[in-house]
């Protein structure tokens, strides 16, 4: 198998960094985190609808280019490269696929074109108490509406629409659409680690729930494994960034008359960080081969990349507050940043002890 990419996709990925760079930079976070209480930058938003960027995934009948997993990937790296502050993770890794795969036609017309326009924000509502669907939702769907809480929701604030994991009459799960603007909800701004992604808590009493067809239990599962890959890559290019900010940043830095990137302790830190990420991206690669071609690994492909990208990711942050010393840790650095986004990019899918236990779970039998 190749796990390289095409020439397209090396396309996509120089457009569309090159996007991101001029309108994503570290000095723009810095402004919306002290700036921007909702963390969310709409000029950029409007520019990846404008370029379709939000529509990669979506097919075109439906408003976007009809691209696949593989493509996605590559953006989601970029997205993680340049920190964008936008919320793109839980409505390209999960509502979008999940409507497409489950959405009813007039379900597919009514959310996919609004979200490859932007015109609707969409986040997915999963988590309970930090946890992952479908083995913890307490949630419940009876007559067409649903009560119970989600919490922290991504984005929960400012969405139009949320994908929530609830359980039916029969105490099967299963995913609804709720229009988070209609009566039944309550929302909270949850204080959040990275502000530049804002978390909120949905409380459900009595909201309409329209159900995506055939979205069980099994269909919860893959979906999440699915994002995990996808989340999986932003973390990969996250933590290359703060690898290329350390590296450049201890060639300037001089102690004792010489860059400190001349010391042995500094080499072996930024040496460390390459070896990591390399491990998560081809972990990544392979997760990315078996969610575009359905291959049965991947749910051990998804544990995998998830695995090596949080620790990837964790490590990357705290070393780039190592290397950069005493203002490491000051708000004016840039160091913060990639800690903050890497603690979020870890609570969008719940901490690295569940996905051990899914990868468990996913060996074959003989393997575990």
């Amino acid at each position: 198998m190749d796990f390289g990419f095409s020439e397209d996709q090396d396309a996509i990925r120089e457009a569309a960094g090159r996007l991101l760079d001029e309108n994503a930079t570290l000095v723009g976070a810095h402004l919306l985190l002290n700036e921007n209480p909702d963390g969310f930058d709409g000029d950029l938003w409007s520019k990846l609808a404008e370029g379709g960027w939000l529509g990669i995934g979506i097919p075109e009948e439906y408003g976007g280019s009809g691209m696949g997993a593989v493509e996605l990937a590559v953006l989601a790296e970029e997205i993680g490269r340049t920190l964008a502050c936008i919320p793109f993770a839980q409505a390209m890794y999960l509502v979008a696929p999940a409507v497409v795969q489950h959405g009813s036609d007039a379900q597919k017309s009514a959310l996919l074109p609004a979200i490859a326009s932007g015109k609707k924000i969409v986040t997915a509502a999963l988590s309970e108490n930090g946890g992952i669907a479908p083995g913890v939702i307490t949630a419940k769907v009876s007559g067409g509406l649903i009560q119970g809480v989600k919490s922290p929701v991504p984005d929960g604030g400012n969405a139009d629409v949320a994908l929530v994991a609830a359980l039916d009459d029969t105490g099967q799960p299963g995913l609804y659409l709720v229009d988070l603007t209609g009566p039944g909800v309550e929302r909270e701004a949850l204080d959040a680690t990275d502000r530049t992604r804002p978390m909120a808590r949905l409380t459900f009493d009595g909201a309409p729930a329209d159900a995506l067809t055939g979205a069980n239990g099994a269909a919860i599962k893959k979906l999440v494994d699915g994002a995990a890959i996808l989340v999986a890559f932003e973390q990969i290019g996250l933590a290359g960034r703060a690898l290329a900010v350390s590296s450049d940043y201890a060639k300037e830095r001089k102690a004792f008359g010489r860059p400190i990137g001349g010391f042995q302790a500094i080499k072996h830190r930024l040496a460390d960080m390459f070896a990591k990420i390399e491990l998560a991206r081809s972990n990544a690669f392979f997760g990315a081969w078996a969610l575009a071609s359905d291959d049965a690994r991947l749910a051990e492909a998804a544990a995998c990349a998830r695995l090596t990208a949080l620790d990837a990711c964790q490590y990357a942050g705290e070393e780039t507050i190592q290397i950069h010393g005493g203002i490491g840790i000051t708000w004016i650095a840039d160091p913060h940043l990639f800690v903050r986004r890497g603690w979020h990019l870890k609570a969008l899918l719940g901490p690295a002890a569940i996905w051990r236990e899914r990868l468990i779970q996913a060996l074959p039998e003989g393997n575990s």
